[in-house]
């Protein structure tokens, strides 16, 4: 008698999971991950989370904060024992990453790119952690969203877009990065087009040197207001304009980039129309 192989998913790192137990104990270190486990009905088993996990508001109150990204408390990470815990190449460092393979037995790797590696993250976590159904109907809700926005889409002009994320230094995004791939879904093509690196820092003479169509503020993870953008209009050429932008809904993959692609296709329309 041949037995059949047990299923496995596999993540970014090419790194195979077979499918949890209904009593797995997961813990966060990527916010947008959080509030995907939630949607996927899988909030009950999320045992730890960092401090900037914020999304669903109202249920994470009695989840443990395990300090931040990039500064795990390992030590209390270890006393919650988890069975699994999710971390992101982009969001999460490399030593994390090890240190976290000598406390837990399955660390699962993200590192969407794409607006469309939404779709193998849902089905990833939804093989992993048995949510199929739930993770076919995010899938659906997404493509849904998808096509809207690329309706509401056609025909904008082609921009160069200046987005920025930090300051003291100014940092940008790389063409490569999930931020620039959904703002090209609206024709945005963000500068400068062939960095190092996938977060460039920039000097103010670099700024103004990239002459952009038009500067982006993100809320996130730097807090710009509106008072900066009077000091990035001294920056840049006379004329550019200067906007803020809801950072969650561009750079947060997950459930939420559903969200994220209606809000992206109802500010372009706005910009467009100013």
């Amino acid at each position: 008698m041949v037995m059949s192989a047990q299923p496995t998913w596999i993540d970014a790192y090419g790194q195979r999971h077979p499918r949890a137990e209904v009593s797995a104990r997961i813990v966060s270190l990527v916010p947008s991950i959080t509030e995907l486990l939630f949607a996927l009905d899988l909030g009950a088993q999320v045992v730890g989370r960092t401090g900037f996990c914020i999304h669903p508001r109202g249920r994470l109150r009695d989840v443990p904060k395990l300090g931040g990204t990039k500064d795990v408390d390992f030590e209390t990470l270890a006393g919650l024992a988890p069975s699994h815990v999710m971390v992101n190449i982009d969001e999460n460092t490399r030593e994390t990453y090890a240190r976290l393979r000598e406390l837990v037995p399955q660390v699962i790797v993200t590192h969407p790119n794409t607006p469309e590696d939404n779709l193998e993250l849902f089905a990833l976590l939804g093989g992993i952690f048995d949510r199929e159904q739930e993770a076919a109907a995010l899938g659906a809700a997404f493509r849904a969203a998808l096509d809207g926005l690329r309706g509401s889409a056609s025909g904008l002009p082609a921009q160069r877009v200046l987005y920025l994320i930090w300051r003291e230094p100014w940092m940008t995004v790389a063409p490569v990065t999930y931020i620039a791939n959904m703002l090209k879904l609206v024709n945005w093509h963000t500068v400068p087009a062939t960095p190092r690196v996938r977060y460039p820092s920039l000097s103010a003479d670099e700024l103004c040197a990239l002459a952009p169509d038009l500067c982006l503020l993100s809320s996130e993870p730097y807090p710009f207001r509106d008072k900066h953008i009077a000091e990035l209009q001294t920056l840049l050429p006379p004329a550019t304009p200067v906007r803020l932008i809801d950072g969650e809904m561009v750079s947060w993959y997950g459930s939420r980039a559903i969200l994220g692609l209606t809000y992206l296709a109802s500010y372009a329309t706005q910009l467009r129309a100013v």
